[in-house]
């Protein structure tokens, strides 16, 4: 072999080496990068994760503060339910419902008309139980703002009026208006005989704030799957695709009947 071939054959063989070394290098490179990548996407869901958790316990902390004052005629465990209606009614639906929620100014909307006609006639009690899952979830105090008002409105015996004007009345998902005790209270001008110095105290001291937040840790104990939850004989008739204004008045007078 001449001296040519020999030196041919070495270079083949010193370049062969060199793009094995530059393979090994860019693969360490793309193992670090897939490792660096997978750090950061792990780190970054445990910030989120842990942002989530510290605003759940400050929300606790900073919003249970106080001793819990129900209002007046509370009824149930705890006294965390708002009757509307006789107590000697045979039928009851339990509500839970969130004043930010626009699900529940949809029940509300559509559901209203029927649950005051059966209210009236004396056939159906409504128990409501107040929730701030709004709150939780976009951020802001309105849902506890505008349950603790409503709260204050049962103490005056305008529940359902006040009630009714917030949900006429709610803004749009990620606007928290209700977090603004201003307006509260031009809302209750709305309810006769409402917007009086006790209401206003009332509204801006947040005299019903711990119970507000100790109504809706009760909501979320109870695992239900969101607001509005709407209980009739133990079944979430929300739920129901089939349920409409008139199949609900049809159970309430049959069992009525019974």
């Amino acid at each position: 072999m001449s001296e040519k071939n020999r030196d041919g054959k070495r270079t083949a063989r010193e370049r062969l080496a060199v793009e094995r070394e530059k393979h090994k290098a860019a693969e360490k490179r793309r193992r670090a990068l897939i490792v660096g990548a997978s750090v950061v996407c792990v780190l970054g869901l445990a910030a989120v994760v842990g942002v989530l958790a510290a605003n759940a316990g400050k929300d606790d902390k900073s919003d249970s503060a106080g001793p819990v004052v129900s209002p007046s005629g509370a009824q149930g465990k705890d006294g965390l339910a708002i009757p509307v209606g006789q107590d000697g009614a045979k039928s009851t639906l339990t509500v839970y419902e969130d004043f930010r929620c626009p699900a529940c100014k949809s029940f509300e909307t559509v559901y209203r008309p029927t649950i005051h006609e059966l209210v009236a006639a004396g056939q159906l009690k409504v128990d409501y139980h107040l929730a701030t899952l709004i709150d939780g979830n976009m951020g802001g105090s309105g849902s506890r703002q505008a349950a603790n008002a409503a709260a204050c409105a049962q103490d005056a015996g305008k529940f359902t009026a006040y009630h009714d004007v917030l949900y006429d009345n709610q803004p749009q998902e990620t606007d928290d208006a209700f977090a603004d005790t201003d307006k509260l209270i031009e809302l209750a001008g709305k309810v006769d005989g409402l917007d009086t110095p006790a209401f206003r105290a009332c509204v801006n001291d947040g005299t019903h704030d711990s119970w507000v937040v100790k109504s809706n840790q009760a909501f979320q104990a109870g695992h239900f799957g969101g607001t509005p939850t709407v209980l009739f004989g133990g079944k979430n008739i929300y739920a129901d695709r089939t349920m409409t204004p008139a199949k609900l008045k049809q159970m309430v007078q049959e069992e009525n009947k019974g």
